[in-house]
């Protein structure tokens, strides 16, 4: 037995002869005795006020180890870890089969995974939630403090920019057109309007 004593809680590891008990039992009973066993010799060594044994609970994982074999065969001894919080008493099992421990191994994976996922979709969410807040910001911002938006200022800016080019553009082009009316352009044949052969 060993004794852990923390900030009210108790942690104490027992191991807990059930054949005795179940033995007086019919066989498609001896489970759930060994169950109520594993509750009555806790409630015992825990020091459980009124020998209440609904105040003993038990770890999934302890239950289906228990429960392993079926109702007719459960195991003889039981190594557990039972942990008084208050009133309650928590026990879990110490040594679990291979195939128990393999399924516990699974579930814990599969756990941080979904827990993985959950925070890379709310790191998503938050990410999304940042940059419509920041443009919203920024259609508001005002940082001249002159009655106009800046992203109106900017838009602005950026015609007023087009409008030069476009105005350089058909400057560019007027002196093109004055350069080429020196020179005759190269006529090209006249098409019918009815089809390319004649009649």
């Amino acid at each position: 037995m060993v004794k852990k004593e923390l900030k009210n809680n108790v942690e104490r590891e027992y191991i807990i002869p059930l054949r005795k008990q179940y033995q007086k039992t019919p066989r498609y009973k001896k489970t759930p005795k060994a169950v109520r066993t594993v509750k009555e010799f806790l409630v015992q060594h825990m020091q459980v006020r009124d020998r209440d044994t609904r105040k003993i609970k038990l770890d999934k994982k302890l239950n289906e180890m228990l429960w392993i074999r079926g109702i007719k065969n459960p195991p003889h001894i039981i190594k557990v870890r039972a942990v008084k919080e208050g009133e309650l008493v928590r026990v879990y099992a110490v040594d679990l089969p291979a195939n128990l421990h393999f399924k516990q191994l699974r579930e814990e994976k599969l756990s941080s995974t979904a827990k993985e996922m959950s925070e890379k979709k709310k790191t998503l969410m938050q990410k999304a939630k940042e940059q419509l807040q920041g443009t919203a910001s920024d259609t508001k911002e005002d940082k001249d403090k002159d009655g106009i938006e800046d992203k109106k200022e900017e838009k602005e800016k950026k015609e007023a920019i087009k409008e030069v080019a476009q105005k350089a553009d058909k400057a560019k082009a007027k002196e093109n057109k004055k350069g080429n009316a020196d020179t005759k352009p190269i006529q090209k044949k006249k098409e019918h309007s009815k089809g390319e052969g004649t009649h």
